[in-house]
This record gives C-alpha cells, sequence and structure tokens, in this order.
C-alpha cells in the first residue's frame, strides 16, 4: 500500500495544468515593455548592425537581378541571383 501512495505521489505533475508553469525571469505577457516598435528597432540594429545592411543588399541585387531579367539581360540576372546571396553572409 506504501509503494502505491509513493507512486501516486510520484505521478502528480509539478504545477497546476489550468495555469501555466512559473519561469524565473519570463513574463507570459504580450506587451510586457513599454518599446514601441521603432524604439526597439534601433536597439536590435545598435546590437547588430551588420543585420539590416545584408537585408537591404540582399533586397538590392534581387531587385536588380529581377530587373535585368525583365530587359532579356538573362547572364546578368544569373549574377545577380547569385550575388545576392553574398550579403546574407554578414
Amino acid at each position: 500500500m506504501g509503494y502505491l501512495i509513493l507512486f501516486l505521489e510520484y505521478q502528480k505533475a509539478p504545477f497546476k495544468p489550468s495555469q501555466p508553469p512559473v519561469i524565473e525571469g519570463f513574463s507570459p505577457s504580450v506587451h510586457s515593455t513599454s518599446e514601441s516598435f521603432k524604439e526597439k528597432f534601433l536597439c536590435k540594429t545598435r546590437e547588430n548592425p551588420m543585420v539590416p545592411i545584408g537585408c537591404l543588399g540582399t533586397a538590392a541585387a534581387l531587385t536588380y537581378g529581377l530587373y535585368c531579367f525583365h530587359r532579356g539581360q538573362s547572364q546578368h540576372s544569373q549574377l545577380m541571383m547569385l550575388t545576392r546571396i553574398a550579403p546574407r553572409a554578414s
């Protein structure tokens, strides 16, 4: 009988299933910060400035490659499609 009680105690969940578990340093609220999108974007850009530069380079190569494709310059278009991968490395 004692083993059965221990087994049942072991099977209990460490938290109530009707409530989320409490995780230290984590707030489940979506609106926990009062930072605007612009402030957050500028902060992330200051932390890692190469990401926006790489995104802009990729978009520029893709746009120019599509423009060359539209004009019938297939060799230049293919070169731009290959070039658009380079800024991703940054």
